[in-house]
């Protein structure tokens, strides 16, 4: 059991920054996940996950392989597609879903042209998929100031934001900052998405936001519930999925987001919410 468990992660450095990076992204990226979720706008931080992208080939490109270059790039490039998404939207007749399709688009193929133009020695690969094996101390630490800044956020702001999501209209009717919080989240967003950026690439860093929220959802319809959900089923997916790439010689990126996917899919079978208790025979009342 040792052999099998823990010594990975004692023996090996990397594997111990890789658990830490990833329980980190889980505490953060988890609850701004269920948001995303309340506010139907899963394909949006998809969306603006592929934005990162050519923010963070700029940044190579001005810095190489700075952490800080990369990320402010990257934040950059998220903040500025949303911004542009949600201005298209109010002024012309395109919906807001349209405008960040059409903006991630341009952005994704953007940012590959750029890193493959420039004929370095970057791993394009890594960009897209991450690299939650290689991450070093400073990475982590940046990753974990984002997950510290999120949950002091979401626990300043948890009662705006729940109400903002669950009835938007109904916010801006009692509140005039309505507009700040949803600006604010879309920052939150970002920043997750730039933590995640590091470890599992833009192609997959949504993933530890969004199927631990939709587990999440199958097992119960309170906010507060689901982000105690969310939160071990991301942390969960990391220690497990990086123990089946470190054991089966696996990525250890589509492994941690295979394992959150298995999760949701055994959910929709037993869990509460899920089509599963559907197919069961079901209790009639009896006179």
């Amino acid at each position: 059991m040792y052999d099998l468990l823990i010594a990975p992660f004692a023996e090996f450095p990397f594997m111990k920054r890789a658990l830490v990076g990833g329980l980190a992204i889980s505490l953060g990226a988890a609850p701004i996940g269920v948001f995303l979720m309340l506010r139907r706008m899963s394909l949006i931080g998809d969306a603006m996950a592929h934005a990162i992208l050519p923010g963070a080939a700029l940044g190579f490109l001005i810095g190489g392989l700075s952490l800080g270059m990369m990320t402010l790039g990257g934040l950059a490039a998220g903040l500025g597609v949303a911004l542009a998404a949600g201005l298209v939207s109010r002024v012309t007749l395109v919906k807001e879903d349209m405008a960040l399709a059409a903006f991630y688009l341009v952005s994704l193929a953007l940012g590959v042209t750029l890193v493959s133009a420039n004929r370095s020695n970057i791993d394009v690969l890594a960009l897209l998929f991450g690299s939650i094996l290689g991450l070093d101390d400073a990475t982590l630490l940046l990753i974990v100031s984002i997950a510290s800044v999120t949950l002091a956020a979401l626990a300043i702001g948890y009662r705006g934001l729940v109400i903002e999501c669950l009835d938007p209209g109904f916010a801006a009717g009692i509140h005039r900052l309505g507009p700040l919080f949803h600006l604010g989240f879309l920052v939150l967003v970002v920043l997750n998405l730039v933590a995640g950026f590091h470890a599992l690439g833009t192609l997959l860093v949504v993933g530890i936001m969004m199927l631990p929220a939709g587990t999440a959802r199958l097992w119960s319809e309170n906010v507060t519930t689901m982000i105690a959900i969310a939160v071990p089923v991301a942390m969960a997916a990391n220690l497990a999925g990086l123990l089946i790439s470190y054991h089966a010689g696996l990525a250890s990126g589509p492994a941690i987001i295979l394992v959150a996917g298995a999760v949701y899919a055994l959910s929709l079978l037993v869990a509460p919410h899920g089509f599963g208790r559907r197919l069961l025979p079901q209790r009639h009342l009896q006179g």
